[in-house]
């Protein structure tokens, strides 16, 4: 028989949290017609502002290819441009539009929404404290920083509510 000390295991109960987060956040975005993968790449524009094909997938954890097919949808709909970067005609930066921002506004609610219903009853104390311990397993695992930025921190915390529409 298969065995793990899964009442033990932080990788556990953090990924079987973030899936249910996920999972709830991936209903609340469909209500409004969003995708969780179109939610990320605008969650990750909001949180390091225009970048190129390249670094978006490498954020996303996708393969090239599979953005390409996110990002075409997001483009015919009016979410964002794809250019040619300036230093290197073969990279594309993908900037969004000023319909974006629309959208954005939907999916921030539909965040803060499954913030509140996922953090119900949790005082501020105790996920501040969660959020040290996060920090700290972060910065063990050598990923120092990562959770004051990118779409994951939406659930925990949105200072903002816009994306930079500007072009360059």
């Amino acid at each position: 028989m298969l065995e793990y000390d899964f009442e033990k295991s932080i990788g556990y109960w953090v990924a079987s949290t973030a899936h249910a987060l996920r999972r709830a956040l991936d209903v609340e975005l469909s209500r409004e017609g969003i995708t969780f993968r179109q939610w990320e790449v605008l969650a990750w524009i909001a949180a390091e502002g225009e970048q190129s094909q390249v670094e978006l997938a490498d954020r996303l954890c996708i393969e090239a290819p599979t953005l390409a097919g996110i990002l075409s949808r997001m483009e015919r709909d009016g979410w964002l441009v794809r250019y040619a970067c300036p230093d290197d005609r073969r990279c594309k930066r993908i900037r969004v539009t000023e319909k974006a921002e629309q959208v954005w506004n939907k999916a921030v609610e539909c965040c803060h929404l499954i913030r509140s219903q996922a953090t119900n009853g949790i005082s501020e104390d105790d996920l501040a404290g969660f959020r040290r311990v996060c920090s700290t397993i972060l910065t063990n695992l050598g990923e120092p920083g990562r959770p004051s930025v990118g779409p994951a921190t939406l659930f925990v915390r949105a200072e903002t509510n816009s994306l930079d529409t500007e072009t360059a």
